[in-house]
């Protein structure tokens, strides 16, 4: 099975609700969309989000790093030689996480549906369901409130809550979460790097000391300060998950032997896509230290990539693969199936998507 070309598309949908962190909003998802073609007839897919604000791709950045560069690097080549495939799309481009992402899961599918198996088997086939939380947005203590009562309404037991917007308010917006959602249901929050080190011990402390439960903060201190990320984590009575500060295996490393951090946070489209994603995950079982797999605000091709390595290792015990249930609808056929927080696992060939309803993409010419 040789790769004969790429082709490239923008996929638009409208969420229920606008997406709102301390560092955007957002009311669609414009994710560009990949399709490695071969010379049997399968096609490969693949997406990326085009996340400025965190990893500095936006969608011009992606289709000209695939098209100039990460497709040249590999038409012609053959999927079965995966390792040197994969290896390529990393080393033929700087950066680009986003864009090097979206190739390798496409190559992923191609290389399961040769061998007619699953991705998830291939990478270790733990398990066959997940259970995801779901994104409470940043917005007034009250509308927070409502929208985890919708939540909670539609079965979920989880809630990761945006904070620091406003520090100020934040005590507030997670107490008025809590009252609503009682106290067997799971608040995580992420705070997308808004505070100081000493501010986030200080106001971290005094969320547990109102008993607000929280069972960890994702990220509270800007991505390049390791020095502050260990000092919450050494500090604060709330455990501390390392997002943006993990770009790479080597971040990951780096963390863990500084114990900068308790928890992993690995996302596909940070890190570059499965490949290094394993590597993280390897690593995290050599440390002892539990990984989330996590995504940006993304359709169901790239999180469905996200959910085959979710169902593939055991050292992911956290989830955070909420991205097409934030959706209006999904105009992806096949792949995993999305009910609310559970999510199962295709057992058809590769990723197992089908594809994509004509009506929410345009392809480039």
């Amino acid at each position: 099975m040789k790769i004969t070309g790429i082709r490239l598309g923008t996929l638009s949908v409208p969420l229920r609700v606008p997406f709102k962190t301390a560092l955007r909003t957002v009311e669609r998802v414009e994710d560009v969309i990949v399709a490695v073609l071969t010379d049997t007839g399968a096609v490969g897919y693949g997406e990326a989000p085009p996340t400025g604000v965190i990893t500095g791709d936006t969608t011009g950045a992606i289709v000209g790093a695939i098209r100039d560069h990460i497709g040249k690097s590999i038409i012609g080549r053959d999927v079965d030689e995966l390792e040197e495939v994969l290896q390529t799309i990393q080393r033929c481009i700087v950066k680009n996480t986003s864009a090097k992402a979206a190739v390798d899961m496409a190559v992923w599918d191609l290389y399961g549906q040769l061998y007619r198996i699953p991705v998830y088997k291939l990478m270790g086939g733990a398990r066959k369901q997940i259970v995801t939380d779901i994104t409470i947005s940043v917005n007034d203590p009250e509308e927070m409130a409502r929208d985890a009562v919708n939540a909670l309404s539609r079965g979920y037991g989880c809630l990761k809550v945006k904070v620091g917007a406003n520090p100020a308010l934040d005590v507030a917006r997670l107490t008025a979460i809590r009252e609503v959602a009682g106290p067997e249901i799971k608040i995580r929050i992420d705070a997308n790097q808004a505070w100081k080190p000493k501010e986030a011990v200080k106001l971290l402390n005094q969320m547990q000391e109102k008993g607000l439960d929280l069972e960890f903060v994702e990220q509270p201190v800007a991505a390049h300060d390791l020095e502050g990320l260990r000092y919450v984590t050494e500090r604060s009575y709330v455990s501390v998950l390392a997002d943006e500060s993990v770009f790479s295996p080597e971040d990951a490393v780096r963390i863990m032997e500084r114990r900068a951090a308790d928890f992993i946070n690995i996302k596909l489209m940070k890190c570059g896509g499965l490949y290094n994603a394993l590597k993280i995950a390897s690593a995290a079982e050599i440390y002892g230290v539990e990984c989330m797999i996590g995504c940006m605000l993304e359709a169901k091709i790239s999180v469905n990539a996200a959910v085959a390595i979710a169902c593939a290792k055991n050292i992911i015990t956290k989830v955070d693969l909420d991205g097409p249930v934030l959706c209006s609808e999904d105009p992806i056929q096949g792949g995993a199936v999305f009910r609310e927080k559970d999510i199962t696992v295709s057992d058809l060939p590769g990723l197992g998507i089908q594809g994509i309803d004509p009506a929410y993409i345009r392809w480039m010419s």
